[in-house]
């Protein structure tokens, strides 16, 4: 168990957008003092810049563009890489699993802040589970790119015409920010590759991206959702509007309203769930989420705090709830850094409070859709805020003239179709790790 005697313990379990502002005050402030010991654990050792995940999934950059690594950004708060795995309130520990070894590892606290983000939700439709491609961690994008490139090799080795299309068709299921930016990277992608392949030809390509709603990005207004469709129809991709995915065998896509689609590929982005460490805490919920005060502190559970995906933050102004966006999840890590250190020292607690200062998407090459504080974009002008907005909120200067230089080099020479992993890979990979796990299990075994 890794503890520490006579020294107050705070413990940030994820290393999100919410965690590592966390951590990042932290830092500066209370981690300084010998006598408090302040832990970020995570899954991984690197926090990621999710806006940016489509461009790894289209190659317009390599996966270490958008990641840093957590060990470079924090200076005095501990980091664990490990994977929680439950919360014990009544031990006041948090209970983790890292290493291929799955090593336990437990964690003391007297603060915990929940950053534990959320999981792709498949709302248990038949097959996504088993077949459908997700959106949500830097393995799903770079294997999704990884993935096309070897369905065109695929496609271009058959003879059989319908075999053809159904490797050359790929299918999103979700037309908020994620499967709209994805589908419009992939289909530019996948569009501008195919003319290196003289066996394919452009006709033989379907995308097709199919949403619940009456338009896209529900999150924007409807000029700019209806703008979206337009620019994507424009652009060859086929936007189902009014039906969803009802289930998939890994072949055929099948609608609600009858459509069948052939398809080795379903990109699924229709909706996210918290994480499944939250659901066995006995504390009020909110649709999955734990339900926080204003200082996101969890009521009657003294020392445990939410934030980000793991929270429901309530909104003073409309009586609702904050969404759990990015730009959100990040201050109300800060803001429950700052409240622990204020119940630390005895000094009165900050409510969280913050108005989204706008919302941005690319659909696809040199186009996107804003509302920066009211305003509306669309076209050239909001994918050029896009990329000008996210490229200066990336962590460290190293990242920025990295992705600034793979922009560069795209716009020069267009994107790589290089296949980074092939099944021979993949295959050693298993191999090592079976062997690892037998090892140790033949050490655990020995008397």
């Amino acid at each position: 168990m890794l503890t520490t005697t006579e020294k107050v313990k705070i413990v940030i379990a994820g290393g999100g957008f919410a965690g590592l502002g966390a951590a990042m005050y932290l830092d500066k402030t209370l981690a300084r003092r010998p006598d408090i010991e302040v832990t970020l654990v995570s899954r991984e050792n690197f926090v990621l810049f999710t806006p940016m995940l489509h461009e790894v999934a289209a190659g317009e950059l390599y996966p270490g563009d958008i990641v840093n690594p957590i060990r470079r950004i924090l200076r005095r708060v501990k980091f664990v890489q490990a994977e929680v795995h439950r919360v014990d309130m009544d031990a006041r520990a948090v209970r983790c699993i890292g290493g291929v070894g799955r090593l336990e590892v437990d964690l003391d606290f007297d603060h915990l802040i929940l950053a534990l983000g959320s999981e792709t939700n498949s709302f248990d439709v038949p097959g996504v589970g088993e077949w459908a491609v997700a959106m949500k961690s830097l393995t799903d994008a770079a294997l999704l790119r990884n993935r096309v490139v070897a369905l065109l090799e695929e496609a271009a080795l058959q003879i059989d015409e319908a075999a053809r299309r159904r490797f050359l068709t790929f299918v999103a299921a979700g037309g908020g920010f994620a499967g709209v930016e994805t589908i419009g990277a992939l289909n530019d992608f996948v569009r501008e590759a195919v003319q290196h392949y003289p066996e394919l030809n452009e006709a033989s390509i379907r995308v097709v991206l199919v949403h619940p709603g009456q338009w896209l990005l529900p999150e924007l207004a409807e000029e700019l959702g209806r703008y979206a469709e337009r620019k994507l129809c424009e652009r060859g991709v086929d936007v189902v509007i009014g039906a969803r995915v009802a289930r998939y065998d890994g072949s055929v896509v099948e609608l609600d309203n009858g459509t069948a689609i052939p398809a080795e590929t379903l990109i699924w982005t229709a909706g996210v769930k918290p994480s499944p460490v939250i659901e066995p805490l006995r504390c009020q919920k909110l649709k999955g989420r734990l339900l926080v005060n204003e200082f996101l502190g969890v009521p009657d559970v003294p020392g445990l705090w939410a934030v980000g995906d793991s929270a429901a933050v309530p909104d003073g102004t409309t009586g609702s709830t904050h969404p759990p966006t990015a730009q959100h999840a990040l201050r109300e890590g800060r803001t429950a850094a700052r409240n622990i250190e204020a119940t630390i020292l005895g000094r009165p607690l900050t409510p969280f409070a913050y108005s989204m200062q706008g919302q941005l998407a690319t659909i696809g090459r040199r186009t996107g859709v804003a509302m920066v504080f009211g305003l509306r974009f669309s076209g050239f002008v909001a994918w050029w805020l896009w990329r000008t907005v996210y490229v200066m909120k990336l962590p460290r200067l190293t990242k920025k003239l990295r992705v600034l230089a793979s922009w560069a080099l795209d716009l020069l020479f267009g994107t790589e179709i290089e296949q980074l992993i092939t099944l021979r890979d993949a295959d050693a990979f298993t191999q090592w790790l079976g062997r690892i796990r037998a090892r140790d299990e033949r050490r655990v075994a020995r008397p």
